[in-house]
C-alpha cells in the first residue's frame, strides 16, 4: 500500500473508532442522570486504563516490528490470542468478585468483566493488522463496529442503568471481532503461534506497561481517587469534557500507536524527527482551534452533546484545551523517542506523570474541580517539554544515521 494511503487509511480508522467512543460517551450523558453517567464514567474509566495496558503490552511492541514476513505475521496471530486469552481471565476475575458487591457500579463493572475479551480482543486485531500495513481491514471491521453500536444504543430511552449500557456497547463489538478475526486468519495462515515469548522477562511490552501506568493509568486512577473522597462529580466532569476533544485522542493515538510503521517509511533519522516535530506544532494548534470552536459552542448545543453533564464540563475549556495542546506535543515527543531509542522514555514518564498527579490533587485542593484540571495541564506541558529535551539531547550525542531497534533493547524490561 502507498504511504499516503496507509496514512489516510491509519487515521481514517482512529476517527473511525474514537468517533464510536465519542457517541458512547454522548449517550450515555443523554440517557443517564448526573449520577448515573457519573457511575458510568468511572466504570469506563476503568476500561480506557485496561484497554491502554492491553496496548502496552502487546500492542506497542508489536506495531514497532519492521517487516511482514512469517516471524511478523506469528507475532500477530500470537498477540491477538494472548490478548483475548488474558482478558477473559481477567474479565472472569472481576464478574466474580463484583457479584460478591451490591450497588449500580457493581453491576456495571460486572458487565464490563463480561464483555472485556470482547472489546480488548478487537482493539488487539487492530493492532495486527496496523503491523501488517493492512490498515483498510482495521477501518472495516471499526466500520461495522460504529453501525453496531448506533444500532444497541439509539433505542434506548432516558434512566438506562450504567450496566445496561457497558452491555449492550461490549456486546455491540462481537461483529467486528468476528470479522476481524477472519481477516486476519486469512492474512497469517501457517504462521506459528508463540505465546511463551510473551510471558518472558524482558518481553518489551513490560517495560512500556510500566510507562502506562505511571502515565496515563496512574492520573486516571487519582480522578477515580479524588471522585471517591472528595466530590462523587469530578469524575463525570473531566470525562465529560475529555469526551469534548476525542477527536483530538483520534490523532493522538493514531501517532502513538500505528506511527511508527508509517514514520519509518522516511529513511533519514533526521528527517523522521523533524517531520514529529511538524506534526507536534500541527497537533498543537488543532487543539488550541478546537477548544476556542468549544468554548463558542452555544449551550443549548453544548447541552444536545452532553445532556445534564455539559454546564461542568463547559467549565473546564479552558484549562482541557490548554492541556491537549501541551499533550501533542508531549505525544509526539514521546513517539520521536520511541524511534530513537525506546529505552529512553521510561523514565520520564515515571517523573513527569507522578509530577502531573500531584499537580491535580494540589490543584484540586485549592481550587476544586477547576484547579485540578489546570493541574493536569501543568503536569502535561512539564512532561513535553521534558521529551523534547531528551530528543534533542539524543540528536547531539548520536552519530547521524544511528538507531538504536526494538530487537536490540537489554533482555531486562
Amino acid at each position: 500500500m502507498r504511504a499516503r494511503t496507509a496514512i489516510v487509511c491509519s487515521v481514517a480508522d482512529q476517527g473511525v473508532a474514537a468517533l464510536t467512543n465519542i457517541l458512547v460517551l454522548v449517550a450515555a450523558a443523554r440517557l443517564s442522570t448526573v449520577a448515573d453517567f457519573a457511575r458510568f464514567s468511572a466504570v469506563y474509566l476503568v476500561f480506557t486504563v485496561l484497554l491502554g495496558v492491553s496496548g502496552a503490552y502487546t500492542g506497542q511492541p508489536l506495531v514497532l516490528r519492521r517487516g511482514a514476513g512469517q516471524d511478523t505475521r506469528g507475532a500477530c496471530r500470537s498477540a491477538v490470542v494472548f490478548t483475548v486469552g488474558a482478558s477473559a481471565a481477567l474479565g472472569a476475575l472481576l464478574a466474580t468478585v463484583c457479584r460478591l458487591v451490591p450497588g449500580d457500579t457493581a453491576r456495571a463493572l460486572l458487565m464490563l468483566g463480561l464483555v472485556l475479551p470482547v472489546v480488548l480482543g478487537q482493539d488487539a486485531l487492530r493492532y495486527a493488522f496496523s503491523t501488517l500495513q493492512r490498515p483498510h481491514l482495521a477501518l472495516a471491521a471499526d466500520l461495522l463496529r460504529l453501525v453496531c453500536v448506533l444500532g444497541a444504543l439509539a433505542p434506548q430511552e432516558y434512566g438506562a442503568t450504567p450496566a445496561r449500557l457497558i452491555a449492550l456497547w461490549g456486546l455491540s463489538a462481537l461483529p467486528a471481532l468476528l470479522l476481524s478475526a477472519v481477516l486476519l486468519h486469512r492474512s497469517t495462515a501457517g504462521a506459528p503461534l508463540r505465546i511463551r515469548p510473551m510471558l518472558r522477562r524482558g518481553h518489551l511490552g513490560q517495560r512500556f506497561v510500566v510507562e502506562f501506568g505511571v502515565g496515563n493509568a496512574a492520573s486516571q486512577l487519582s480522578v477515580l481517587g479524588l471522585g471517591a473522597v472528595g466530590n462523587p462529580l469530578l469524575v463525570g466532569a473531566l470525562r465529560g469534557a475529555t469526551t469534548l476533544f476525542g477527536p483530538l485522542n483520534v490523532l493522538f493515538t493514531s501517532a502513538t500507536s500505528f506511527g511508527p510503521p508509517l514514520l519509518r517509511r522516511i529513511r533519514d533519522e533526521r528527517r523522521r524527527v523533524r517531520a514529529t516535530a511538524v506534526l507536534a506544532a500541527a497537533l498543537a494548534a488543532t487543539a488550541a482551534l478546537w477548544a476556542t470552536a468549544l468554548a463558542l459552542l452555544p449551550e443549548r448545543a453544548g447541552r444536545e452533546l452532553l445532556g445534564d453533564t455539559w454546564p461542568t464540563a463547559a467549565a473546564l475549556l479552558p484549562a482541557t484545551g490548554s492541556q491537549y495542546a501541551a499533550m501533542a506535543a508531549g505525544t509526539c515527543g514521546l513517539l520521536a523517542l520511541r524511534m530513537l531509542d525506546p529505552r529512553t522514555t521510561l523514565s520520564i514518564q515515571v517523573v513527569f506523570s507522578l509530577t502531573a498527579v500531584a499537580f491535580m490533587a494540589g490543584g484540586y485542593a485549592l481550587g476544586g474541580v477547576p484547579g485540578a484540571a489546570w493541574g493536569l495541564c501543568l503536569g502535561s506541558l512539564c512532561k513535553a517539554v521534558a521529551t523534547w529535551t531528551r530528543v534533542a539531547g539524543l540528536r547531539r550525542r548520536r552519530p547521524a544515521g544511528e538507531t538504536v531497534s526494538a530487537d536490540a533493547l537489554p533482555s531486562a524490561p
